[in-house]
């Protein structure tokens, strides 16, 4: 008959083979990801850089004219066009999404909340195609009609204005969601300090408890202007997509991955090469944003 001291050991010795093996199919997954990223990297600047040498760096960067028939390849309007596009999304969206995660995590009745946080989900479940046909049926025809008649601003209603809307609601999930895991991570004895000093729960909630999670809130916009400044396919649909500088807020607008998806179809030499660098310097402001998020996750942890 075995004995029960070997036949732990056999137990025992098998648990340390599955965990053995799986450290290495875990390390072989991080090691694949990591690979993916570093093959996207020296795809891109190995294409890119190259095409920035020929064209000339201020030319690139600084020029205001994209004419790939004639050589001129200048993406200082897509960079203006992608920047203030996000800008107008962040000055939407960061607001409303910061007041509903507030509004979720601490003043939402359970009974609403069951509703909220599905919808919430769903929003971001939502394919960009649809919320860029949503604007281009709903949202282009109302900001043509009401702010370029009526008030007499102009335009045909695709402009940088009605793709910062649409930006702006497509972050909101984002902002919520980090937002309001943040709000309830702040311990609870926060809040019942501030009640036990006299404080209403109103001023609770804004003065102690929004606060104390202040760095998880900025992870979530830093995360949200990520998402705005990388959308490509709802700002084609309603963005107007002129390849010119930006004229004003209610005018079409051109960003870098609008021009990259729309040209790259039939580029072909340097043309090719201008939209790979183009991908390069995009690659940088979303490298630029990550590094934020990092930066202000280390911030929270050791605050």
């Amino acid at each position: 008959m075995e004995r029960p001291s070997v036949k732990r050991k056999g137990i025992k010795g098998m648990k340390n083979i599955k965990e053995t093996v799986m450290k290495y199919v875990f390390l072989v997954c991080a090691c694949t990801s990591i690979l993916a990223v570093a093959l996207i990297c020296i795809f891109l600047f190995a294409n890119g850089i190259p095409a920035i040498g020929k064209i000339g760096v201020f030319d690139f960067l600084l020029g205001e004219r994209w004419k790939p028939g004639n050589n001129i390849y200048g993406i200082l309007p897509f960079i203006l066009g992608s920047i203030y596009v996000t800008a107008g999304a962040v000055l939407i969206g960061v607001p409303i999404g910061i007041c509903t995660a507030v509004f979720m995590a601490k003043f939402c009745p359970p009974k609403l909340y069951k509703f909220m946080k599905p919808a919430v989900e769903l929003l971001a479940g939502i394919p960009s195609v649809v919320y860029g046909f949503f604007g281009m049926v709903v949202v282009v025809p109302f900001v043509r009609d009401f702010f370029g008649i009526q008030l007499g601003f102009g335009g045909d209603g695709s402009s940088m204005f009605t793709a910062s809307v649409m930006l702006g609601i497509m972050i909101l999930p984002t902002i919520i969601s980090v937002g309001e895991s943040a709000i309830r991570a702040v311990p609870e004895s926060y809040y019942e300090g501030a009640l036990a000093l006299g404080a209403t729960h109103e001023r609770s909630v804004f003065r102690t408890v929004l606060p104390a999670a202040k760095s998880g809130v900025m992870a979530g916009v830093i995360l949200g202007i990520g998402r705005a400044i990388g959308e490509t396919m709802a700002v084609i649909m309603i963005a107007g997509n002129q390849p010119r500088m930006p004229k004003g807020l209610f005018k079409g607008v051109r960003t870098l991955t609008s021009n990259i998806v729309m040209e790259m179809g039939y580029a072909a030499d340097l043309h090719k090469e201008a939209l790979i660098a183009t991908a390069v310097v995009l690659f940088v402001f979303i490298l630029l944003i990550n590094l934020l998020f990092s930066l202000v996750k280390r911030r929270g942890i050791n605050g």
